[in-house]
């Protein structure tokens, strides 16, 4: 190799390795991560409602695999606050969870949402918010495309609530 043309083809060698290497790493990434996907720590400045959060850094978070109540609607191309049962004690709930605090971002296979908002399960002190709010009552499960490596444990989150009767399903049955 001592006698290489041109530096470019030196580095074919080196770049070959790498390629045959990638899927290993890949192989041994935990399940539901993809490339970039390493937590990340974030300050939340304020909750948008129940399972939307806006971070400091100007960032929008859409909390994956719940659906809480919504706040708002979109009413002529404008937003008009009329909340379904339950938002705003989901809001609440959110607010005194993570509003103003440091919060990690952990994250599945699809990273960002059609609105381009970051998709993530978000911990406090080592706490799924996501899980709180639907152990509450305040929020479904639900599963939305293929982030669905917690689905079970909010699944099982959302049957203690449903058996407890705990707000959406308060009555035996949501609203």
């Amino acid at each position: 190799m001592g006698s290489c043309r041109s530096l470019a083809w030196c580095r074919i060698p080196a770049l070959a390795a790498v390629l045959a290497l990638a899927p290993c790493a890949a192989a041994q990434a935990p399940p539901g991560s993809e490339a970039g996907s390493a937590p990340q720590a974030a300050r939340v400045a304020r909750v948008i409602d129940g399972d939307t959060v806006s971070l400091a850094s100007g960032g929008v978070v859409r909390y994956i695999g719940i659906d809480a109540p919504e706040v708002r609607r979109r009413e002529h191309g404008h937003w008009v606050l009329d909340p379904e049962p339950f938002a705003l004690a989901a809001s609440e709930a959110n607010r005194r969870l993570v509003e103003g605090r440091q919060v990690l971002l952990r994250f599945d296979v699809e990273r960002r949402d059609r609105f381009g908002r970051l998709l993530a399960y978000v911990y406090v002190d080592d706490r799924l918010v996501n899980e709180q709010l639907v152990r509450q009552g305040l929020a479904r499960a639900h599963r939305y495309g293929r982030n669905t490596r917690l689905a079970v444990r909010l699944e099982a989150a959302e049957r203690e609530a449903r058996a407890a009767h705990l707000g959406l399903w308060a009555d035996g049955e949501p609203p």
